[in-house]
């Protein structure tokens, strides 16, 4: 397939500022000659991680929470934004603190997710946190989550079952597993 030069941004402005989001205009000149204006939502310069928590038996540490987008509570990763300050490391470490009462030893950033690329611009870290030990730090969720855990040999069934269905969550569960599966074979991940 063809290589395209990007686009030149010819303008950024905000159309809308909530206190979570901001809706950028983005004007656009591409190499063809066609100038658009994309919408978008803006992403926090620091950006949000999701840990991928393994307990020392192989089951993952999932929180079930209230989501207001699908209106249920549904299972799925801790997770939240990096804090000024915070490496991605640290961030998952706290957030693994806040929603679900673990801490890891050992953290290993895998990976990073958008969402929806074509217009959001927020980035999450994938982090895996092994080597756990209970820790808790006062969080920002309006009620206590509800921790329960999910055993890495189960992943296809709960991914079919629509107890979660949030991309992030699924994605990242899946790329812990084949981590897990290359450093079995002794290959670099």
């Amino acid at each position: 397939m063809p290589q395209h030069a990007p686009p030149v941004i010819r303008a950024v402005r905000p159309l809308a500022e909530t206190r979570l989001f901001r809706v950028e205009g983005v004007d656009l000149a591409f190499d063809n000659g066609t100038e658009v204006t994309f919408e978008r939502l803006s992403g926090s310069p620091r950006g949000a991680v999701i840990v991928a928590a393994l307990t020392d038996d192989d089951r993952f540490v999932l929180i079930r929470e209230y989501a207001c987008g699908t209106e249920r509570y549904e299972l799925g990763l801790p997770k939240g934004r990096i804090d000024a300050g915070e490496t991605p490391l640290e961030a998952a470490n706290r957030e693994l603190m806040e929603e679900a009462g673990f801490a890891a030893r050992r953290l290993t950033q895998l990976n990073e997710m958008t969402m929806a690329p074509t217009y959001s611009g927020q980035r999450t870290q994938v982090v895996l946190a092994e080597s756990l030990y209970p820790a808790t730090l006062p969080g920002d969720e309006p009620e206590a989550l509800e921790v329960t855990y999910l055993p890495l040999g189960e992943l296809d069934e709960f991914a079919a079952s629509g107890d979660c269905s949030e991309a992030r969550s699924l994605a990242a569960l899946y790329l812990v597993r084949a981590h897990r599966q290359r450093r079995a074979r002794g290959e670099a991940s």
